[in-house]
This record gives structure tokens, sequence and C-alpha cells, in this order.
């Protein structure tokens, strides 16, 4: 009985995946602490497309303040970093007319991320995230990234993401 409540429960969730417009429950296994779907400490963040860039709204909690009801700086590129990741590889499969998630499975990593803040970020209230692809060469695409809250500016960033994972080449990850 306990093993058929699991499989169903597993078969329910996959099946949820399927049909998500969010790139991050496509990452069967991420344990990331931004956008991890199995990372229950993390931040858990969700992005996705809404044309040609990516949107990703969240809310931060209490814990997350650099000074009272203002969102650490640190935290914020810690968001910035995770959707302009899932953006890159959003983007690798949306140029080969593929579904997120199928296979061959590509996974990015942070080649540089700057971060301009521009006024503060509040920290209670939702922020939104909107990310695109201004360059695409090969392994490495180039991101822009600007952040709101309540349709005010508070951050832009400019991001350098490096493919280091292609499942369909044996060992192609810089992780082996």
């Amino acid at each position: 009985m306990y093993f058929s409540i699991i499989y169903i429960w597993t078969l329910y969730n996959y099946n949820m995946a399927i049909k998500s417009k969010y790139f991050q429950d496509h990452m069967h296994g991420n344990i990331c602490f931004g956008c991890g779907n199995f990372n229950n400490e993390g931040l858990q963040i969700k992005s996705y497309w809404d044309g040609d860039q990516t949107i990703c709204k969240w809310h931060s909690d209490e814990k997350y303040q650099g000074w009272k009801n203002i969102l650490n700086g640190g935290v914020l590129a810690s968001v910035i970093d995770c959707h302009t990741m899932a953006t890159a590889s959003a983007h690798a499969y949306k140029l080969e007319g593929r579904t997120y998630g199928s296979k061959p499975d590509y996974k990015y990593a942070t080649g540089t991320l700057t971060v301009k803040y521009l006024k503060p970020t509040p920290n209670d209230k939702e922020i939104e995230l909107r990310a695109k692809v201004t360059e695409q060469r090969g392994k490495v695409s180039t991101i822009v990234c600007d952040v709101y809250a309540d349709g005010i500016k508070t951050a832009e960033a400019n991001v350098i993401a490096i493919r280091v994972v292609d499942s369909s080449v044996e060992n192609d990850s810089v992780f082996t």
C-alpha cells in the first residue's frame, strides 16, 4: 500500500511537471538553492516565457532582509542568477524547437554576473524579473535581466551563461 501511494504521488508530480509552464518544474532532481524544486530550504523561484522574454515573480521572506523591509543584495543576485540560467537553458530548447525538459538535457552555469543596484528592492513585496537572451554563440548565452517592484526598476544585470552539460555528448560536463 505504501509503495502504491508513493508511486501514485510520483506519477502525479511527473504529470504536473509535463503540463507546467515553469522551467524549474522540468528540471528533475534539481537541488539548487535558488531554483531547485528538491531544496525545501531554498528560494524555489519559478520562471516562464512571456513572448521573447522570461518572467520570474517571487516574494521574499523576512529572513532575507538586508535592512528592515529591504531585500539583501546577495539574495537578489541569487534570484537573478537562477532566473537567467533557466532562461539560457529554455532559450536553447526553444532554438531547437524542443519542449523544455526533452532530451538531450542542457544545464548552464554562470560565467559572469554583473548587477547594478538602482534602488533598494523591497523585501515585503513581490518582485518581478524580466530576462532576455541578447546573444547566443555556441554554448555561451548573453542575457540581460531587469528587476521590478511595484513597476519600479530596482536593479539590472548582465549575465554570461555557459552550457556545461549536454546529455547527448558523452562526458560533456565540466563536472566530470
